[in-house]
Order: structure tokens, then sequence, then C-alpha cells
């Protein structure tokens, strides 16, 4: 699976309504075959800073990066940007998350 994750550093005045304009390109990546997860998230430390979690299987990819809302995205979303956003990207082996083998929790699954 693909794994992204992306750092975007809002402008102030956008901070309120970020997930607001992100919103139809949210939808529209949930809605994908090929993907496992899309979330947002805002830091506790920086409310000007969200990040994007995203999961798609591999076969997948290169669809999503056709989204047709793409140009959109490059039209739209640097007006509401500091500066260009940074990111993470990974493959990672299946398409499921892990348990976190340091931290087992007795009668759970896996623990």
């Amino acid at each position: 699976m693909q794994v992204v994750v992306i750092r975007f550093t809002v402008r102030e005045e956008w901070a309120g309504r970020w997930l607001d304009l992100v919103g139809e390109f949210t939808r529209a990546t949930r809605a994908e075959d090929s993907n496992l997860w899309f979330w947002w998230a805002r830091s506790v430390d920086e409310p000007n800073v969200f990040f994007l979690l995203e999961g798609h299987r591999e076969d997948g990819v290169e669809a999503h990066l056709r989204s047709p809302l793409i140009p959109k995205i490059r039209r739209e979303w640097p007006a509401a940007l500091v500066e260009t956003p940074r990111v993470l990207m990974t493959t990672l082996p299946g398409n499921d998350w892990p348990e976190l083998a340091l931290l087992p929790v007795p009668g759970a699954s896996g623990g």
C-alpha cells in the first residue's frame, strides 16, 4: 500500500475553514476504489498546521493522481497556504495496519 502524510501550514485566516476548502477532494478521494483511508488531523501545538494521512492500494495510486479535481486544487489551495506542503511517502506491504507489538493490550485482538 502507498502511505502518504502531508503537512499543510495554513494561513491564519484560513485555519477555521480549511476543512471546508478541502471537503470536495476529501469526499471524492474517500469514494475511490483504491482508497484505504483519507484522514485530516490538526496539530494541537500549531493550530494553523493540518496533516493529511492517506492510504491507497498500490494499483490505484495512478488513478488517484489523475483525479479531475487535481487542477482545481492546484489553482485554489495555494491561496490558503503559508508554504509549499511537506510530504512523507512510502510503500508498505499489505493493505492494513499492523499492530504495535511494543504495546500489546491484554484480551484485545493480538494482545
